[in-house]
């Protein structure tokens, strides 16, 4: 009787361990379907024209049933950028590892940048969506604070090579970051065609320019 119970027992767990793995599961792929269909929305009518609302109708499912698993459409947009982040650093990384000094690497990363925003428009409008991201965003966001950590610490390198050792890496950063954003910015407010062998030489002629000024 006694092992007949602790089996008994044992079932019952079982299978409430059971039910809860379940609702985990089915939890995650119902926040997967919201921001799936968020996507798809973007990709059709542009950031400005998702609303909550329009993400129920298309996964056929209440708008409480969306705002159990995201506060509020900034919580969407949120996932979004840190997965922006992410895909940009991952493109920074693979294109900066073939070379060995911090010089080539900065130009690698300039260059990954500038194809990583018109290549993947959508997230990189969401990104920069209210200008350049402030202290705040970074220290809410790690995949921006990885972003950041990583062209600071090449342009730190560099520093540390080059006659301008008393140079102000965080500085640095920040006219690296607006000045590549700012040129992307203008390019992608006007068509493809705008993005000519012109504009290919403004980037390599920043590039050169900000190099040079830190090695000084």
């Amino acid at each position: 009787m006694v092992v007949s119970l602790l089996t008994l027992l044992g079932i019952i767990s079982a299978r409430k361990m059971g039910i809860a793995e379940r609702k985990i599961r089915q939890k995650e792929e119902l926040r997967t379907s919201i921001l799936g269909a968020a996507w798809e929305l973007v990709e059709k009518e542009g950031w400005q024209a998702l609303t909550i609302r329009k993400i129920a109708d298309a996964i056929e499912y209440s708008v409480p049933v969306i705002y159990d698993h995201f506060e509020n459409k900034e919580a969407i947009l949120l996932e979004f950028t840190r997965k922006g982040f992410q895909l940009l650093n991952e493109e920074l990384v693979k294109a900066s590892a073939p070379f060995a000094n911090p010089e080539q690497q900065i130009e690698a990363i300039a260059y990954a940048y500038w194809n990583f925003a018109f290549n993947n428009k959508e997230y990189y409008q969401l990104m920069y969506g209210l200008g350049m991201p402030g202290c705040e965003s970074v220290k809410q966001i790690p995949e921006l604070k990885a972003f950041t950590e990583l062209i600071t610490s090449l342009i730190s390198e560099l520093i540390s090579k080059s006659k301008n050792e008393g140079a102000d890496a965080f500085l640095k950063l920040h006219t690296f970051w607006s000045t590549l954003h700012g040129l992307i910015s203008i390019n992608m407010m006007g068509n493809e065609s705008n993005r000519n062998e012109m504009n290919v030489m403004i980037l390599k002629d920043f590039i050169k320019g900000f190099v040079a000024g830190i090695k000084g």
